[in-house]
């Protein structure tokens, strides 16, 4: 699959972002959520970083779930969320059959 890189502010919070594509000719809107975490807010003691973003995500809200982890950095950790249903819509768009997977696998 080709991507688009589309340059957001690196910043603490979170950031929600509507994207409307045509492709072909076809309509499709995606709810993506931006949400920059400080590895301080983990409060699960281990080296493992990915033990940490179970940790920083759990509880996260259920219509959104992991699609993207970015570069961490010394303090923060950017992670994009995509809705659940769009990320069903999204894969039926591009592949032409179901999503039968989670975005990223880490459950």
């Amino acid at each position: 699959m080709l991507n688009l890189a589309i340059p957001i502010p690196n910043v603490p919070g979170k950031q929600d972002f509507e994207i409307e594509m045509t492709m072909n000719g076809q309509k499709q809107k995606l709810h993506y959520r931006v949400e920059v975490f400080e590895w301080a807010e983990c409060e699960l003691v281990s080296d493992n970083r990915v033990d940490c973003i179970r940790d920083l995500v759990n509880g996260y809200s259920e219509d959104w779930e992991i699609y993207h982890i970015g570069a961490p950095s010394r303090h923060y950790i950017p992670l994009t969320f995509i809705k659940k249903g769009d990320w069903v819509r999204q894969h039926n768009w591009i592949w032409g059959g179901p999503a039968d997977t989670p975005a990223m696998g880490l459950e």
